[in-house]
């Protein structure tokens, strides 16, 4: 079963990596289709790619991936117990918001990669993956750090991030709600349910 997740995965990625639903595909210099362990117990899902990302073909690469990747092994997980990934597998041009159109084109993407790994939790970063993984107009401000099961996951949304490098008083909350998703995962079964 586990080579078969590696090896799904593998596909999906190249699959991305050919894809040509809209119009990110024109100006991309690469996908960034995501990464890490395809047994992850936790998928973290940001916006989209930017220009660092653009240019490796990695999730998270840039300032805003090393405070999330530093603040991860702070709470105890290693690279083996997570996988990130975006919303948006093509950088928009000037990092501007992700558009809905995009989004819906790179939709199935992301869910195929969801439900290959099938991680105890998600941890949504920032409003675009919180609006489509949990639910559109919830606001990151009130909603961040709440739990919620939806689609047979266990989903946590919390801050981007960039919105933490742009705003240092959200950094205590981005801290916490990762430390609670470190807890969540310790007790989410296999098959999504809580145990506490």
């Amino acid at each position: 079963m586990a080579e078969g997740k590696h090896e799904l995965l593998e596909r999906l990625a190249g699959q991305i990596r050919a894809c040509t639903n809209c119009a990110l595909c024109e100006t991309r210099n690469q996908t960034v289709p995501g990464e890490g362990h395809f047994n992850a117990r936790v998928v973290f899902v940001g916006e989209a790619p930017g220009a660092d990302e653009d240019e490796q073909g990695r999730p998270f690469v840039g300032r805003s991936g090393q405070l999330l990747r530093q603040t991860i092994r702070e709470v105890g997980w290693s690279e083996n117990d997570v996988y990130i990934a975006n919303v948006l597998k093509c950088r928009p041009p000037g990092n501007r918001d992700p558009e809905d159109l995009e989004i819906n084109a790179c939709r199935s993407w992301l869910i195929a990669q969801l439900v290959t790994i099938r991680p105890r939790l998600i941890v949504t970063l920032g409003r675009h993956s919180m609006a489509l993984l949990i639910k559109p107009g919830m606001k990151i401000t009130q909603d961040r750090g709440k739990h919620v099961r939806r689609d047979g996951f266990v989903i946590l949304p919390t801050y981007h991030p960039s919105a933490v490098l742009r705003d240092s008083n959200k950094l205590e909350d981005f801290r916490k709600d990762l430390l609670k998703a470190r807890r969540l995962s310790d007790v989410i079964d296999d098959n999504g349910r809580l145990n506490v």
